[in-house]
């Protein structure tokens, strides 16, 4: 990664907003006991056909541990700077299928929000956390890419990059 250091700071800050962003997310799923993401998904119009999937007895506790579980391990990655390409990819995943969650074409949430709102410009973020390598600053990205057992694992490689 190289870059001017303020270039370097906004990457650094960015990466440890949205970590945190995830990571409150997950204070509110995974030790709250009982969360379901089924409410959530029951309220969805644009895309209720689809949501409303996930909302039945069997699949909604499963979808609810993968939220969960998913908003913990992205935040804990961009906060420590760990895996931030595996991260940042499953991020943008879910920025896209909140998105679509909130939609009430062509308004998002509400009339505020026509056509894009915050999630699109998260997924936007995490995408230049990908570009930008950045892991590699001030994370453990640089340190975990120089590992033994990182450089004779192809996907450890690559993750790490």
């Amino acid at each position: 990664m190289s870059g001017s250091t303020s270039e370097r700071m906004l990457i650094f800050l960015l990466r440890i907003s949205l970590g945190w962003v995830f990571l409150y997310a997950a204070s509110h799923q995974v030790f709250v006991p009982g969360w379901s993401a089924a409410g959530f998904l029951e309220h969805t119009k644009t895309f209720h056909g689809l949501f409303s999937n996930f909302t039945g007895p069997v699949i909604a506790p499963v979808v609810s541990f993968l939220v969960a579980y998913g908003h913990l391990l992205i935040g804990l990655s961009l906060v420590f700077g760990l895996m931030v390409r595996v991260s940042s990819v499953f991020g943008i995943l879910l920025m896209l299928l909140y998105w679509m969650a909130h939609m009430d074409f062509p308004y998002i949430s509400d009339h505020n929000n026509f056509i894009i709102d915050f999630h699109i410009v998260d997924a936007l973020v995490l995408g230049l956390l990908i570009v930008k390598h950045a892991g590699h600053v001030w994370g453990l990205d640089r340190w975990a890419e120089q590992q033994d057992f990182v450089s004779a694992n192809s996907f450890l490689r690559w993750a790490t990059a």
